[in-house]
């Protein structure tokens, strides 16, 4: 049920809630603290999303577990995000914005406080999957307030603000886990991050309204079953892929990608006959937007790049340049901050002047990194240059992001809004894992072609890595064609409080 609000009227373009005016620029100070208060929280849970990578080789001496062991606590995390993400379409229609922001970082500080107190794996495999159930619901749920509440003239500002979260947070985790390792036992990864998550749960108790819509929905279980079959099928056996990278795919990974693939043609069809009853798990109607449609595209492309290579980057720096971990973070921090600091005035700038002149560029910019980084890294390359790709591809993704956000969301109805979240949510985690699954298959073969012949290990890695580039580079092209056919939404599409 919906709490009980206060009147809401039409007045002139601004809407009057609880005594307070919401223009056609700007969000009344309830809003803006809903809005903030979900930014935090949403840093701290992604933050976590990447911490873990760089503290494998130590749990896997203190725990005394293999290496491929040890993948299945950023395996099972990411498997998670992946069943979880598809159902919050209609937990956010059915739940209030307090009772979902309750839920989610509920169950994300019940996760972090069982990995800090985790005597072995198989308990902080555990919290790792009650943490990454939490995190799922938190993107959407931004997302989702963001578009509601923010009036289309200044969207573009506040998905800034977004873009900041989705960029600086996965790119400071690497190199906050390398210093706490430095000088921590593992556990305090986890330790640390509990006290800021356990005050924004008990602030938002306290202080977060309800500023989204609620509706009875019924469930249908044999859609919750086929997202669970689609999307964790296809990502576990992408992430078998990218686990392997020497060798070749074994049968149950292959056995995996085909039960995705069958599943997510079954949920597909059901959601198409649901739809038309207002009763599918995630409406598939958002796609008859063409700006949506082409947005989750781009966006598909980009997330490919972007995870490839973070997983190809650190790989080249420790074979084949011989970096440690602590300095491979590092120069990788450099990328993560520029995005950030960019992305407030590509919101101001996308306001201005609509998605298309940020975005084509920004796409060009990200096709040259990637080339470049295919042609420049060798195996005698300077660490500077691997930095300087980076910041390039990180200045164009800063140009892609909040472009298309804003765009693709706000082309969609408003009552489909918790839908079209749940649809990127679910697309960055698939064309993630596919992004990992290519890199790491193009590098492996590669390289065990040039091993066979007689090359190096830092030989057979370097030309691996050049080859995976190359591939990069190919993904990024249609990429810049698809930024020409992105349109701003139309004003006044989805005038918020208005529906």
């Amino acid at each position: 049920m919906t709490e009980p609000t206060a009147p809401t009227t039409i007045v002139d373009d601004a809407t009057v809630v609880a005594g307070e005016h919401r223009t056609a620029t700007s969000m009344t100070a309830r809003d803006r603290l809903a809005v903030t208060l979900l930014l935090v929280s949403t840093f701290v849970v992604i933050l976590n999303e990447t911490i873990m990578g760089v503290a494998l080789p130590r749990l896997m001496d203190d725990l005394a577990i293999t290496a491929s062991t040890a993948q299945w606590l950023t395996t099972a995390f990411l498997l998670t995000m992946a069943v979880v993400i598809p159902v919050t379409g209609f937990f956010l229609q059915r739940t209030t914005t307090r009772g979902a922001f309750l839920t989610a970082m509920g169950l994300f500080s019940l996760g972090t406080l069982v990995c800090a107190l985790s005597p072995g794996f198989e308990m902080l495999l555990a919290g790792r999957v009650v943490q990454a159930t939490g995190t799922a619901v938190m993107l959407p749920l931004l997302m989702t307030t963001v578009m509601t509440v923010t009036p289309p003239a200044s969207r573009g500002r506040t998905m800034g603000n977004i873009s900041i979260v989705i960029s600086v947070a996965p790119a400071l985790g690497p190199t906050i886990s390398g210093l706490i390792l430095s000088v921590l036992d593992w556990r305090w990864m986890f330790g640390l991050v509990l006290p800021v998550a356990l005050g924004a749960l008990a602030l938002g108790a306290v202080r977060l309204p309800n500023v989204t819509e609620t509706r009875r929905a019924r469930v249908d279980v044999v859609s919750v079953l086929l997202s669970a079959v689609a999307f964790g099928g296809l990502v576990f056996g992408m992430s078998r892929i990218g686990e392997a990278v020497s060798g070749g795919v074994e049968p149950v990974t292959l056995g995996a990608l085909l039960l995705g693939a069958t599943g997510l043609t079954l949920f597909v069809a059901r959601q198409l006959r649901l739809q038309r009853t207002d009763d599918a798990l995630l409406d598939l109607r958002t796609f008859r937007s063409r700006t949506f449609a082409v947005g989750v595209g781009l966006m598909a492309l980009m997330m490919m790049s972007l995870f490839g290579v973070i997983i190809m980057l650190p790989i080249y720096a420790q074979t084949v340049l011989g970096v440690d971990t602590l300095r491979t973070g590092l120069m990788l921090l450099p990328g993560g901050l520029l995005m950030g600091l960019l992305a407030p005035a590509v919101g101001r700038a996308y306001d201005r002047v609509g998605p298309r002149p940020l975005l084509v560029p920004g796409t060009v910019l990200v096709s040259l990194a990637a080339w470049g980084m295919a042609l420049l890294l060798g195996a005698q390359t300077s660490p500077w240059l691997l930095v300087a790709a980076h910041l390039t591809m990180s200045a164009g993704l800063a140009l892609v992001f909040t472009p298309l956000f804003t765009s693709a969301l706000g082309s969609v109805a408003p009552e489909r809004y918790s839908h079209g979240s749940a649809v990127i949510g679910t697309v960055q985690q698939v064309a993630g894992a596919a992004g990992t699954a290519v890199f790491v298959t193009v590098l492996s073969a590669t390289a065990a072609g040039l091993a066979a012949d007689g090359a190096s290990e830092v030989a057979a890695t370097a030309g691996g890595v050049h080859a995976a580039f190359l591939v990069g580079g190919v993904l990024t092209l249609p990429a810049i064609l698809a930024a020409f056919a992105v349109r701003a939404a139309p004003a006044g599409a989805a005038v918020p409080g208005h529906h």
